[in-house]
């Protein structure tokens, strides 16, 4: 870690002045799309993880009361042990470095592991009904929002198309269907990054579950559909399609609003999954032209297969399938390369 950083050394003053600790090191731990920074002390009687999220750039607080939700439903959250709000400082509990998509690479049993992380979805859905209703709601304005990231970001910056008339109405149009749509299932906590990078392997009450600050009231495929259409692992539809029935059946069970047939809860799953990997487009480009983050341009080419995968499925989304085939799925090996190129250029 450089010797000049600021916050690094701030954060060891707090560690050390305010709480009492004489880590035997810091080292980083991670960081994410975000501005924050992660770093595991580690002490002689264990580990601790500190999270680093600057005031002028992030906010803890829709952390410490998305934490305060979570935790009484019994949901592995890192526990919070001391926050200093103004400096943008939090001491957690280490639920390791194992997360569910190196597990998963290396060969780990899948059907354990999304069985557990059904499980604790299911919890949370199913129990986090008072929790949910102190989140800001899930609706048209934050849909629009962040659809609206995929034609500024994705088609305009890095493909560098130039749209007709004709072909920004057909996306206003599609955005108002999947919009529509999102809004007519039933609201639930919804988490918003439920995925592979996001839920850590542990011993007890697997997965510890991250990332979860910008939780809303909304969808109730949401979340489902950022576990098994994941844009960073994927799975055959066979494969998915039977964990999402399965998924159904055990909210079903124990009382839980799954529409009035399969067919309905699978339209849920695949319309607010279009919703969520085209704003995924727009904020995976974004990352490289505004924060300077290539690495997730990688993960562009199966965010836009999963789009295109539904639109193929639903006629109402046939006009904007025949736009991705066409137009878009042909120049995204393209601007990929332009970017590795110049990603690869010396400073």
């Amino acid at each position: 870690m450089p010797e000049n950083d600021a916050r690094l050394a701030l954060l060891q003053g707090w560690l050390a002045r305010d709480l009492g600790l004489r880590p035997v090191r810091i080292e980083r731990a991670s960081s994410d799309a975000s501005f924050r920074r992660y770093f595991r002390v580690v002490c002689d009687d264990g580990t601790l993880v500190a999270m680093d999220a600057p005031p002028e750039t992030e906010d803890v607080r829709p952390y410490l009361h998305v934490t305060a939700l979570l935790e009484p439903l019994g949901i592995h959250v890192p526990h919070v042990y001391e926050a200093d709000v103004p400096r943008g400082f939090v001491l957690l509990e280490d639920l390791g470095s194992t997360h569910y998509l190196a597990r998963l690479g290396a060969g780990g049993d899948a059907q354990r592991l999304y069985g557990d992380a059904l499980q604790a979805l299911a919890q949370i859905q199913l129990r986090g009904a008072a929790a949910a209703a102190q989140l800001a709601p899930y609706d048209r304005a934050p849909l629009a929002r962040e659809l609206a990231l995929m034609p500024e970001w994705f088609l305009d910056r890095h493909l560098a198309l130039e749209l007709t008339a004709g072909e920004r109405e057909m996306i206003v149009a599609a955005f108002e269907f999947l919009i529509g749509e999102a809004l007519s299932q039933p609201e639930v906590f919804v988490h918003r990054d439920y995925h592979s990078r996001n839920l850590m392997v542990v011993a007890e009450r697997n997965p510890g579950v991250l990332d979860f600050q910008d939780a809303l009231r909304g969808p109730i495929g949401y979340d489902l559909v950022s576990l098994l259409k994941d844009c960073y692992i994927s799975w055959p539809r066979e494969r998915v399609l039977e964990w999402v029935s399965g998924y159904r059946s055990l909210l079903q069970a124990r009382g839980g609003r799954v529409g009035g047939s399969p067919a309905q809860f699978l339209r849920w799953f695949d319309l607010i999954g279009a919703q969520r990997h085209i704003k995924v487009l727009g904020i995976f480009a974004r990352l490289w032209y505004r924060d300077g983050k290539p690495g997730y341009l990688r993960d562009l080419p199966l965010t836009l297969d999963y789009v295109r995968e539904t639109c193929r499925l639903y006629p109402e989304l046939a006009a904007l399938s025949e736009f991705l085939e066409h137009r878009v799925a042909p120049e995204l090996p393209r601007a990929n390369e332009r970017v590795a190129r110049q990603a690869a250029q010396p400073a």
